[in-house]
């Protein structure tokens, strides 16, 4: 049963969390939009089933090189709300699940893969 939190209050959570990105890291992001969506839908070729808290679209800071920056659109980080409160149980565990989120695509534009995050504790 998802927990029933208003779009409002999700989107003051995914503030708070963008909030608790250090500054130095917050000051190096690069040409990168955060957004909230409902929920992913899976893509061509996917299983139908997939379901994603948040993706990462864009090209990592580290493979982006000097002719870059002409013309290419923004990154994107979504986080998928009705995934988040469906798997939550409290209120508390969504507030928690989006820090681990938010932090967890912001690595992708890092350049930091799933493999090493996970590793980390940020799967």
């Amino acid at each position: 049963m998802a927990i029933d939190m208003s779009e409002e209050d999700f989107e003051s959570a995914v503030d708070d969390a963008i909030d608790r990105i250090p500054e130095d890291l917050a000051n190096s992001m690069s040409n990168v939009a955060i957004f909230i969506e409902d929920r992913y839908i899976p893509q061509p070729g996917e299983d139908p089933e997939t379901e994603l808290l948040g993706v990462y679209e864009g090209t990592p800071l580290t493979e982006r090189d000097s002719w870059w920056d002409a013309g290419s659109l923004p990154d994107r980080i979504v986080i998928f709300r009705e995934s988040i409160l469906t798997m939550c149980e409290s209120r508390e565990e969504v507030i928690d699940e989006v820090i681990i989120t938010v932090i967890h695509e912001v690595a992708h534009h890092f350049g930091i893969s799933d493999e090493r995050l996970h590793e980390l504790g940020w799967g």
